[in-house]
């Protein structure tokens, strides 16, 4: 379903080309994904110098993918409305090391959250900052760690988890990833662990003498019974360009519990790409909202396995896009097994020139009997230039099910509007305040005070600064 004036989604393309035979740790030929793409991976034969074998492996296959993959152009569905060329056309290269980036104590605290009581991990372009985060108090049974570090000092503590819930990825942007991923995020937490703080990530992106790609690569893994809540938020300390290309994998053993937010605020030149790939054991409950609301070229994918019957899967999402704004999410939720839950919600609120993308699919086996799956994304159009494309799909081969999807495209009620007008209230603050009240319920849904304020506010000086 597409709303208002459509505008052709165009990208660049090449022709691919395939790898010379045995394994290598040189980046492709540019014929297989261009210049722009290649430069991303122009150093990764020195990412994890004396890397283990097996992740050496993972890293060559993924090289043999993108040579394979190419670029994604308009005729994928999956790339249908969103178009490529303006990343394309920057010449992104790989981050330089962090020392090199200056970044006074001060700056950091003007961007913590009042209130908002967390374990903190602090990554700067992509790279584990140890000095800037607080990991003190941590309980016992609970390992965070640099990826650099971890595959340094102890890789086998990550055989069998690494790469093996991604996989081989949704397109050519995960693949770069595990070919060129070059720090990141580890939290392991053991068997029957709960958390009583929330572990808060920060991804910031500081501007540097060229546009810089950083393609960090987090996992966590929850054992059997454990609990945790882990708040992801992404910043642009400036207004430079940059891309973030990262991927985080999820694995929740049986029962296991995780409440999981994201923030997305990067600059508003930034080029955010983001996959997210979750295996649910039995039993288990993922709880997870997505904010987005910064960068130029936002692109979400959300991927959902379940290893184990009776697992449960909220995924909610809030998005805005404005003028020079396209802000995509993609959802791939897999029913291979009876007896599990998905519940997903997302809305977006688009206005000026800003373009939006919703492609949701739930899929059920044909044994994935007694699934429960609702799918629902409504938007919110501000202008007659703002444009919204959106697929919601179920995919069922099972007969004992209970499913549902919707969508809906619409404007503000003038009904509305004027009864606001006609107290007194400025026609700027009310569009705000039927704007929040719309999206309200994910916000409400983010759990946390601090949180929800946080959002809410930046959610209200967007509308604000956004013409009439």
């Amino acid at each position: 379903m597409t709303a208002s004036l459509p505008e052709s989604s165009s990208s660049a393309s090449a022709p691919s080309a395939s790898l010379s035979g045995g394994q290598t740790s040189h980046p492709p030929g540019k014929s297989a994904i261009g210049d722009a793409l290649a430069s991303w991976l122009r150093t990764s034969d020195e990412n994890f110098n004396g890397a283990p074998s097996w992740l050496q492996t993972e890293r060559d296959r993924a090289l043999q993918r993108i040579a394979e993959q190419g670029i994604p152009d308009a005729k994928s569905e999956a790339w249908r409305y969103t178009g490529l060329r303006t990343l394309m056309q920057q010449n992104f290269q790989p981050v330089g090391e962090l020392t090199a980036i200056p970044l006074p104590q001060e700056e950091i605290n003007h961007l913590l959250i009042p209130g908002l009581d967390a374990h903190r991990i602090i990554m700067v372009n992509g790279r584990f900052a140890v000095t800037l985060s607080n990991l003190s108090e941590l309980p016992s049974g609970v390992r965070i760690a640099s990826l650099r570090d971890t595959l340094t000092q102890d890789p086998d503590a990550l055989d069998g988890l690494l790469t093996r819930i991604a996989g081989e990825g949704s397109h050519v942007f995960a693949s770069l990833n595990t070919a060129g991923m070059d720090d990141g995020l580890v939290l392991l937490v053991d068997r029957g662990v709960l958390l009583d703080r929330p572990i808060e990530l920060i991804h910031l992106s500081v501007g540097t003498d060229k546009p810089h790609v950083a393609q960090p690569r987090h996992l966590v893994h929850l054992n059997d019974g454990a609990q945790a809540e882990l708040i992801e938020r992404s910043i642009g300390l400036n207004e430079s360009t940059y891309c973030s290309n990262s991927l985080l994998e999820i694995s929740l053993g049986r029962d296991a519990r995780l409440k999981h937010r994201r923030i997305q605020m990067e600059s508003e030149n930034a080029f955010h790409i983001c996959g997210l790939h979750l295996l649910q054991g039995q039993g288990s409950h993922y709880a997870g909202v997505n904010v987005s609301l910064g960068g130029a070229w936002a692109r979400n994918d959300l991927v959902v396995r379940f290893s184990g019957e009776h697992a449960e899967c909220d995924l909610n999402g809030l998005y805005l896009a404005g003028d020079k704004q396209l802000v995509d999410f993609h959802l791939d939720v897999r029913h291979n097994l009876p007896n599990c839950t998905s519940r997903e919600n997302f809305k977006g609120i688009v206005h000026g020139k800003g373009k939006a993308v919703f492609d949701g699919l739930v899929y059920v086996a044909r044994n994935a009997q007694k699934t429960d799956a609702d799918m629902s994304n409504r938007n919110l159009i501000l202008s007659q230039n703002a444009e919204v494309d959106t697929k919601p799909q179920l995919e069922i081969y099972a007969d004992d099910v209970k499913c549902s999807h919707g969508t809906t495209v619409g404007q503000i009620e003038p009904e509305m509007l004027f009864y606001l007008r006609s107290r007194g209230i400025s026609a700027l603050l009310a569009r705000r305040m039927l704007c929040l009240g719309f999206a309200g319920e994910i916000i409400d849904a983010l759990g946390n005070e601090a949180l929800q304020d946080h959002a809410a506010e930046h959610v209200g000086s967007r509308l604000e600064r956004s013409p009439l």
